[in-house]
């Protein structure tokens, strides 16, 4: 995997609308999250052609978004890409994507949920891509950024040394104060104390290559090119996290089921779940992942560490995709023991 260069401060960054329409249907959110990347990073932030497109236009248009994606990656003066929001329908820009485009031009491209979809195209174009947040959640949070998130962004794409450990964040939050409200921009969110991450599994100090996703996206791409192959899961770490959707357990119990069935459990060296969407169904999806793994599957260890705080959550930290990461069982404690970025 080719590891793209760390931002420095001064930096070009661009925006980016790969699926809702968002940050043109709500522009306040929009700015307040550009307001942080300029202020409290230091970068020069500048929207890709269609970026702030009113959802409708492009719900109409996957064609652009994707001419957007390229367009960034070929820019040189461009050294990140930042996702403005999720969204369902990235899975239309496949189409259009040039994977050499993106081979031949190494930079950062950080987004979740929907976002999974373009993070598997920066995967098989051989390139590392951040697993992280994006402008209008994490960057545009209420009453400003969460000083674990800003801790996050510096040590993932503005540095080139090996992160190390990984803390849990002691509060989280999904409190929903309505977007579409100006003066809720200024409301902080009521923040919950964290229990912590919980090793259902597992012992000892296990290493591997970190894939992933949105689990309910990663469905929309089982059966393309662009779904992991079976060398992509032996002996990687697979990060899974479900939507703001809520999918009952059943859903995730079907999902899993799948996912054994084509082995998957018996090639990866261990399973990270991130916290679910208001802590909602977090007891339930932990007995659903024994079940379909331990009793089912009868795999007894396979390290399998839940809670953890990336996802449709917040604040969260960022995951690195192909960058080595390491469980401690034993300790209960994550580590990304390489440099995120070249």
């Amino acid at each position: 995997m080719i590891k793209p260069p760390k931002l420095y401060p001064g930096d070009k960054v661009a925006t980016i609308s790969l699926s809702w329409g968002g940050a043109g249907d709500i522009p306040h959110r929009y700015q307040a999250g550009k307001k942080q990347l300029e202020e409290v990073f230091g970068l020069e932030v500048v929207e890709t052609k269609h970026a702030l497109k009113p959802n409708n236009w492009l719900y109409q248009n996957p064609e652009a978004r994707a001419e957007d994606l390229m367009e960034a990656f070929a820019d040189e003066s461009i050294k990140g890409i930042f996702t403005n929001i999720g969204g369902e329908d990235s899975i239309r820009t496949l189409p259009y994507i040039d994977l050499q485009i993106i081979h031949d031009n190494p930079k950062i491209f950080l987004g979740l949920s929907d976002s999974t979809v373009t993070h598997l195209c920066c995967y098989k174009a051989g390139l590392t891509s951040y697993y992280g947040t994006s402008i209008l959640i994490g960057f545009a949070e209420n009453g400003g950024m969460h000083p674990y998130q800003i801790e996050d962004i510096k040590r993932t794409l503005f540095c080139n040394e090996p992160t190390g450990l990984i803390q849990p964040s002691p509060t989280w939050t999904n409190e929903m104060l309505c977007w579409e409200k100006p003066e809720n921009q200024k409301i902080i969110r009521k923040l919950h104390p964290s229990s912590g991450w919980r090793l259902l599994q597992g012992k000892g100090i296990i290493e591997g290559p970190l894939i992933g996703g949105c689990i309910e996206v990663l469905e929309f791409l089982k059966g393309t090119d662009f779904f992991f192959s079976k060398e992509d899961f032996e002996g990687a770490i697979l990060f899974l996290e479900t939507s703001e959707v809520k999918m009952p357990p059943e859903n995730l119990r079907w999902i899993l089921r799948n996912y054994a069935a084509l082995g998957v459990f018996k090639k990866i060296k261990g399973i990270l779940f991130g916290r679910p969407h208001d802590n909602q169904f977090w007891k339930e999806y932990d007995d659903t992942l024994l079940k379909v793994i331990r009793e089912e599957e009868g795999i007894h260890n396979l390290p399998i560490l839940t809670g953890m705080d990336f996802g449709h959550s917040a604040p969260t930290f960022t995951l690195p995709y192909g960058v080595k990461g390491r469980l401690d069982c034993d300790n209960l404690k994550f580590y990304l023991p390489e440099a995120p970025t070249s």
